[in-house]
């Protein structure tokens, strides 16, 4: 004769238990996983955008273009340097990344005090009417250090574009003050403005060229 065999409720709760734990450590450990994957996305854009640049000042060379050079070479031990420190692969870049922009002509001279409309903090909004430009297009930084300022490969330097983060609301309206592979690539003070924190990337963007 056989015995049919039953749980008592103790042992029936102890298995509960396990079973939540063991899918909240699983849903921990993705969610730990997808940001990673943010912060190294945002980093290789970052350094593919500055390749692709001193690729093209190679290509095309002036008389600034031997300064640029070693300027964003530097910003891209930076970024290798938070690559590292982010636990990503070392000098991996996105391949998908926008083009170079051609070389400009001469490097233009950053706009005289009380002329500058950049870095008008995180959150701000001018409340000026804006065309919003380059649709779709993700942000992220160039590494470089200095006052709020963009580079990009569709504006000229001078002009004045906002980028918002959808994701939490936050702006900044900053200067184009080089060339890059983006069409709004934010240095270091400008992008601080506006990230969420622990990300290099801003998905889910709003650019507007304003004034």
């Amino acid at each position: 004769m056989s015995r049919k065999k039953s749980f008592s409720r103790k042992k029936k709760i102890a298995l509960l238990v396990g079973a939540v734990a063991l899918v909240g450590g699983t849903a921990v450990a993705m969610t730990g996983t997808s940001q990673a994957s943010v912060e190294c996305d945002g980093l290789k854009t970052a350094l593919a955008n500055n390749q692709r640049f001193i690729d093209g000042q190679r290509a095309a060379p002036d008389a600034l273009s031997d300064a640029r050079i070693k300027n964003r070479q530097d910003v891209i031990e930076e970024i290798r340097r938070k690559q590292a420190a982010s636990g990503c692969e070392v000098g991996a870049s996105d391949t998908g990344a926008a083009p170079p922009a051609e070389a400009p002509p001469a490097e233009a001279a950053p706009p005289a005090a009380g002329e500058e409309d950049a870095g008008e903090g995180a959150g701000s909004d001018p409340g000026r009417a804006g065309e919003v430009v380059c649709a779709g297009s993700t942000v992220t930084l160039s590494g470089e250090a200095g006052a709020p300022a963009a580079s990009s490969n569709e504006f000229p330097v001078g002009t004045t574009l906002r980028v918002t983060n959808l994701d939490n609301d936050k702006s900044t309206t900053v200067q184009v003050t080089a060339a890059s592979g983006s069409c709004a690539l934010l240095n270091d003070a400008a992008f601080e403005q506006v990230r969420e924190p622990g990300k290099f990337l801003i998905r889910n963007a709003r650019i507007e060229r304003v004034g």
